[in-house]
């Protein structure tokens, strides 16, 4: 029963938005972790501003998800190519990219927040703003 459970939470194609979000948010995990690691190692060792920064490593987590998603989250629609798919994953993830750094601003120069908190208040709510995007607009039937 429990291994049945598990093939479904884990392996089986799913188009069940419950499990979309549980699996989206493990490949956010790992985006994140390569959205922060990037963010930390520009800003900090390299000494890049943290606002470009923040940038580039929004990007490299967004190819990060982008490859994982088109995996094992979400099933490929079938309305476009995959360069398109990817063109709206990415126009999606520009959005989320301007809200990022809107968030990040505002969190750090304007209310004094450490860089790296605020990233984490930044991601979490451009979390929810990618997953229901890329579900509803771009991979939705």
């Amino acid at each position: 029963m429990i291994r049945k459970w598990l093939h479904v939470l884990f392996v089986e194609p799913t188009n069940n938005w419950f499990l979309q979000l549980f699996r989206y948010g493990f490949v956010g995990g790992l985006a994140f972790v390569v959205d922060y690691g990037t963010l930390f190692v520009l800003t900090h060792f390299a000494g890049v501003p943290y606002l470009w920064s923040a940038a580039a490593a929004f990007v490299l987590g967004l190819v990060t998800n982008y490859l994982i998603s088109i995996s094992w989250v979400f099933s490929h629609s079938g309305k476009m190519r995959l360069w398109q798919e990817f063109v709206f994953f990415a126009i999606i993830g520009m959005v989320g990219l301007f809200l990022n750094e809107c968030i990040m601003y505002v969190c750090t120069d304007l209310c004094s927040i450490h860089y790296m908190v605020s990233k984490l208040l930044s991601t979490a709510i451009v979390f929810f703003w990618n997953f229901f995007a890329r579900k509803f607009l771009l991979f939705s039937k």
